[in-house]
C-alpha cells in the first residue's frame, strides 16, 4: 500500500522542482538581459523592495481565501502579526537573509553571464557576489523550514510576517545604497516592462519556493538552482553568445545526475534492518 503513496509523492517533487527551475532560469535570464541593456539602469535596490511589497500583498490575499471570513482573517492578522512582536523579529532574520541574497544576484548578473560562469565585467565582484548569494541561500532556506515545519502557524502567515521584515530591510537598503540617486532620479527610474517581469517573476518564484520548503524539504530548492543552471545555460547560447567548455559541460552533466538520483524512490530497508537484528540475535544466543 506504500507504493502508490510513495508514486504520488515522487510526481510531487518532481512537478515542484520543475515548477520552481523554469522560474528560476526565466528569472536568471530576464533579470540578465535587464542589468545587460543599452538603456539606463534601474536601481536593483527599488526592485528587491517592490518584490517584497508585491509577495507581502499576495500572501495578504491568499491568507484572506483560506481564513474565508473577515472577522477570522482581521483576529489572525491581530493575533499573528500586530501582537506578535517576537514572532517578527524570529522572521527578520531570514527576511535580511534573503535580501542581501537578492540584491547579490542582482550585482553578480550584472557583472557575469547569466549562467553564473563566463566572466565579463568584473570576474571578484561578480563571483563574490555569487558566494554571497548561495551562501545566505542556503542559511536562510534551511531557517526558514525550521521555522515553518516547528509549529502549526499558517504559512501565509508566516510569510507575511517575514515580507514585512523583508519590507523594512529593504527600505533602509534602499536608502543606504541608492538614496541621493533615486531622491534626483526617482524610485521607478528605468523600470520597463522587462523590469516588471523580473519583478514579476521575483515575487511567484518566493512565494512557490515557500510552499515547496514547507510541504517538501529545503533540498529540493537547491536541486532546482542547481536544474535552472542548465537552463538558463542553453538560454545563454542562443541569447549571449555563451561558448560552452569540457568543464561546464562536466558540472552540468553532474548536476543532472543528481538530480536524477534524488527523485528515485526511497527503499524500504525496514526488513533488512530487521533481519541484521534477528541475525546477530541468534550469534549471541550460540
Amino acid at each position: 500500500m506504500a507504493a502508490p503513496r510513495e508514486n504520488v509523492n515522487l510526481l510531487f517533487k518532481l512537478y515542484c522542482l520543475a515548477v520552481m527551475t523554469l522560474v528560476a532560469a526565466a528569472y536568471t535570464v530576464a533579470l540578465r538581459y535587464t542589468r545587460t541593456s543599452d538603456k539606463e539602469l534601474y536601481f536593483s535596490t527599488t526592485a528587491v523592495c517592490i518584490t517584497e511589497v508585491i509577495k507581502l500583498l499576495l500572501s495578504v490575499g491568499i491568507l484572506a481565501k483560506e481564513t474565508g471570513n473577515l472577522g477570522r482573517f482581521k483576529a489572525s492578522l491581530r493575533e499573528n502579526v500586530l501582537g506578535s512582536p517576537k514572532e517578527l523579529m524570529k522572521l527578520s532574520v531570514p527576511s535580511l537573509v534573503y535580501a542581501v541574497q537578492n540584491n547579490m544576484a542582482f550585482l553578480a548578473l550584472s557583472n557575469l553571464d547569466a549562467a553564473v560562469y563566463q566572466v565579463e565585467q568584473n570576474p571578484l565582484l561578480g563571483f563574490g557576489a555569487i558566494a554571497i548569494a548561495v551562501l545566505c541561500s542556503g542559511f536562510a532556506g534551511v531557517y526558514f523550514e525550521k521555522v515553518l515545519k516547528s509549529s502549526d502557524t499558517s504559512l501565509w502567515v508566516r510569510n507575511i510576517q517575514m515580507y514585512l521584515s523583508g519590507i523594512v530591510v529593504t527600505l533602509v537598503g534602499v536608502y543606504l545604497s541608492d538614496g541621493a540617486e533615486i531622491k534626483e532620479k526617482g524610485f521607478f527610474f528605468g523600470y520597463t516592462y522587462y523590469v516588471w517581469f523580473v519583478i514579476l517573476l521575483a515575487s511567484v518564484g518566493g512565494l512557490y519556493t515557500s510552499i515547496v520548503v514547507k510541504y517538501t524539504d529545503n533540498i529540493m530548492k537547491g536541486f532546482s538552482a542547481a536544474a535552472a543552471i542548465v537552463l538558463s545555460t542553453v538560454a545563454s547560447v542562443m541569447l549571449f553568445g555563451l561558448q560552452i567548455t569540457l568543464t561546464f559541460a562536466l558540472g552540468t552533466l553532474l548536476v543532472c545526475v543528481s538530480i536524477y538520483l534524488y527523485g528515485l524512490p526511497r527503499q524500504d530497508t525496514t526488513s533488512i534492518q530487521q533481519g541484521e537484528t534477528d541475525s546477530k540475535e541468534r550469534v549471541i544466543g550460540v
